[in-house]
């Protein structure tokens, strides 16, 4: 799963997030910073006010939370999620001895670039944090 500290540096890069069944998150507040939420239609689910979106949770959770508003949500998102949003950037992902090493070539580029890190989903993640950075 990916890192607290990538996923909070793809938000700052302004990676947008719409809430789908599967989707893990974090909530901002320091009481909650070890759990992990995931998305489902059966506990959690996302819902659309004139005031903004939340995420509300269905029947008993282990809070009893109610609902909490998605700006007070860092998404984490999966491996997968990851690779395509790297889009037609994405040219490999290999592992290495110690690490795995994602490959892309950014626009305007000829030459790849490498992102390695021994999780593979935080390797995807610091490449589209490049991508994000270059696009801004």
């Amino acid at each position: 799963m990916i890192s607290t500290e990538l996923a909070m540096a793809l938000h700052d890069a302004g990676l947008v997030w719409h809430p789908t069944s599967g989707d893990r998150f974090q909530l901002h507040e320091p009481e909650f910073e070890a759990d992990v939420f995931t998305v489902s239609e059966m506990t959690i689910e996302p819902r659309d006010y004139p005031s903004g979106r939340i995420l509300a949770f269905n029947g008993t959770t282990e809070w009893a939370l109610d609902s909490v508003s998605q700006e007070d949500t860092l998404w984490l998102p999966r491996e997968d999620q990851l690779r395509e949003l790297l889009g037609r950037a994405f040219r490999a992902l290999r592992r290495l001895p110690d690490t795995y090493e994602v490959e892309i070539v950014l626009p305007g580029d000829d030459e790849p670039r490498r992102f390695a890190h021994p999780e593979p989903s935080d390797a995807y993640a610091l490449a589209l944090l490049e991508l994000l950075r270059r696009v801004a």
